[in-house]
């Protein structure tokens, strides 16, 4: 019998602190707490970039002004939606349903094509996320610093830091929660009332709402957002397929996994690309190991390939050991781009935004609505004429004080009391009470359709039918 040794390899698993570090044996656990580590690269400068992108966007456009307002104010207690020069009210929300729409097949379509890069790089959790990272890591220290401070006991310095930290996350979190609830409440008035203890109790409340929520969720629950409670993630695979560009690990090139010198032949030694030093895993957000294979939690934000893309270039190999690839390529297969279903989302977004864009064109710059008297359906006044009571409401949804002529159509010979021409301000809503009176016997049956006419001075006119009523 042969006496050779079998080279065996230590699994002994390694000593870990349950508080400061994911086990791979219980990796769902949202208890384990994951210490993402910092990561420079192409994708990483892509996300950091357009993550400001959004942040100034969010920020600037309640200051943005038009005219004696803001810009974009979505004023919910008055009904009035206003965007720039058109101002939206509850009957034109059909505008919102088709805009939902858009963004439920955009979402689709870019999934089905580029997988999870939403997450990766739009995503307001995202976004916040790494921005509370990143004060973490220049107060706190890198990644394993700060795992192994967690692990001593607290000092008055590190206490110190943290407080800075927290105190950071709060002015961001205030700063996120009167942002958004700028865009629902005039945001200067917000701002100073909110600072001298002189806004409204519900405003304050959800600015305070919001901030928490952002604290919450930025500083402390993170990645158990991702995965645990956000249901993007839960049917993206729905709209996956082996076509999806999603961020793989190429085992062929990269197995067998193990470390080795620069200057060491992988060949010689049986060994793929891949040095096993693990930091794919230390830079994940969600503390997956991209080498297990495509996973659910997953947000394709490319950390792990620019991580791994700068081992490769030190260990003088080629990148793309972990790139955005397709399940196809990666068995060596062709990936086909144009599908039945990424043109089938498409097709769809398509004839969504056109839907959108001429229900925008066709929304009118004033509204008219007529209420009878149900009370009183009718009455014969003092001059013998048959009487009916109406309150006509009239909308104007420019941002000019606008003149319209009422007039009503169906009756003949009929006298109109009360105002005819009315000027309205800009989004203000007209109760005008009136009543038309119409001689019996000019009346041919005991209910006739009528239609109210609004015009104004550009030829622009409204007809609102209703009825007159002579008797029951």
């Amino acid at each position: 019998m042969s006496q050779d040794k079998i080279d065996i390899k230590d699994v002994t698993p390694k000593t870990f602190n349950p508080k400061t570090h994911k086990t791979k044996g219980d990796r769902f656990n949202p208890s384990n707490r994951i210490y993402v580590r910092e990561s420079k690269g192409t994708f990483q400068t892509l996300r950091r970039y357009g993550g400001w992108f959004l942040l100034v966007l969010f920020a600037a456009i309640p200051w943005i002004p038009y005219g004696d307002r803001q810009a974009i104010l979505l004023d919910i207690g008055n009904q009035q939606f206003n965007f720039i020069g058109t101002t939206l009210y509850p009957q034109d929300l059909t505008l919102l349903a088709l805009l939902f729409m858009i963004a439920a097949f955009a979402l689709f379509f870019i999934t089905t094509f580029l997988g999870r890069v939403w997450c990766g790089y739009l995503c307001p959790q995202t976004v916040w996320t790494f921005m509370y990272i990143w004060f973490e890591e220049k107060l706190e220290g890198s990644a394993n610093k700060r795992r192994k401070q967690d692990s001593n006991k607290l000092t008055a310095n590190l206490a110190m830091r943290k407080a800075a930290k927290h105190a950071a996350w709060i002015a961001i979190a205030i700063a996120t929660g009167l942002t958004f609830v700028g865009y629902f409440v005039p945001v200067k008035q917000l701002v100073v009332g909110f600072f001298t203890f002189d806004a409204d109790f519900w405003p304050v409340f959800w600015v305070l709402f919001f901030a928490g929520c952002t604290y919450a969720n930025a500083g402390w629950m993170r990645s158990i957002v991702c995965v645990h409670m956000c249901p993007y993630a839960r049917f993206q695979s729905a709209m996956f397929d082996k076509d999806t560009f999603i961020v793989g690990y190429n085992t062929k090139r990269g197995e067998t996994r193990g470390p080795r010198s620069r200057k060491a032949d992988p060949k010689a030694l049986g060994l793929g690309d891949c040095i096993d030093c693990d930091l794919c895993v230390q830079v994940c957000p969600t503390g997956i190991d991209i080498r297990d294979g495509l996973q659910y939690e997953c947000i394709n934000c490319g950390a792990c390939i620019d991580a791994c893309d700068k081992t490769m270039e030190r260990m003088g190999y080629d990148k793309g050991l972990i790139s955005y690839t397709t399940e196809h390529r990666l068995s060596g297969k062709h990936t086909k781009v144009l599908r039945p279903k990424l043109l089938g989302y498409g097709a769809v977004l398509l004839v969504m935004i056109g839907l959108f864009f001429a229900q925008i064109a066709a929304v009118d710059p004033a509204g008219l609505s007529v209420l009878r008297d149900r009370n009183q359906l009718f009455r014969v006044n003092s001059a013998g004429e048959v009487e009916n009571t109406y309150t006509l409401k009239v909308i104007n949804k420019t941002q000019q004080t606008q003149q319209y002529q009422l007039n009503v159509e169906g009756l003949g010979d009929v006298s109109w009391y009360g105002k005819q021409t009315v000027q309205v301000a800009p989004g203000e809503v007209l109760s005008l009470p009136m009543s038309l009176g119409v001689n019996p016997d000019n009346l041919d049956s005991s209910v006739s359709k009528i239609q109210f006419i609004l015009s104004d001075s550009e030829d622009f006119t409204i007809e609102v039918e209703s009825r007159f009523i002579k008797k029951l």
